[in-house]
């Protein structure tokens, strides 16, 4: 058993509830995660069940929420009409196409650096799933937490893809509101009156879905109504 040095006691047993912190770079060496210690048997219905834990695919969340495809193709059209107008004014491919390369450069310079920061915000994620509520953490340089009750989600949508990765939106109940510059790119596009946090680019995200809606109708006691048009679940009245 493991000894409180200060107190000569088990380590846990001070106060009523004690956290413990897990994690590999620590002076105690373990794996991820935590645990809860608690002194009375009936104090263990406060704690809430871990459902799931994920992050956004950084590719997917390049293409769907930075636009790296549409860049491309901006910066593909851009050079080529460069290359028209030279050879035009030249009549030499040659001419042509060394005036492509120094707009190519630095078209890969910022797709580069589109996807670095699509890469660190997908790095800098974790979306979690409680049998209580919803948890975000975003943020590269400032890290942010919303934590987001079931009882306080009106609806919630999945838009998939054809890989299986998707978006859940989540609009929540007025007078609930968190702007969208604090959510982006963790926020339905264009909704920006009414922002929606929205889990980004998740890795099956269709399984995803069905603990999303199973957790909220335990948690509200309500039932879950699919909308099959919108491809979005809101509750009974």
């Amino acid at each position: 058993q493991a000894l409180d040095l200060i107190g000569r006691k088990v380590l846990g047993s001070r106060g009523e509830l004690v956290a413990f912190s897990f994690q590999a770079n620590k002076n105690v060496r373990t794996a991820g995660r935590g645990c809860i210690v608690l002194q009375r048997e009936g104090d263990i219905a406060l704690a809430e069940k871990l459902l799931w834990q994920g992050s956004p695919d950084w590719r997917m969340l390049a293409r769907r929420a930075f636009h790296l495809r549409k860049l491309a193709l901006y910066f593909a059209a851009l050079v080529l009409m460069r290359a028209v107008f030279v050879f035009n004014d030249t009549a030499s491919a040659l001419a042509a196409l060394r005036s492509t390369l120094g707009p190519l450069a630095l078209a890969g310079v910022a797709l580069g650096l589109v996807a670095l920061m699509a890469w660190l915000s997908a790095r800098s994620t974790v979306y979690t799933l409680t049998d209580k509520r919803v948890v975000m953490r975003i943020g590269i340089v400032l890290t942010l937490t919303f934590n987001i009750p079931y009882r306080r989600i009106a609806t919630a949508g999945l838009h998939l893809d054809a890989k299986g990765t998707g978006d859940l939106p989540l609009t929540l109940l007025p007078p609930d509101h968190i702007a969208y510059l604090h959510l982006w790119p963790h926020a339905r596009p264009w909704r920006v009156a009414r922002p929606e946090p929205m889990l980004r680019s998740v890795p099956d995200a269709a399984a995803v879905a069905k603990l999303l809606t199973r957790a909220w109708s335990e948690a509200t006691g309500l039932a879950a109504e699919p909308r099959a048009a919108a491809d979005r679940a809101r509750p009974e009245p």
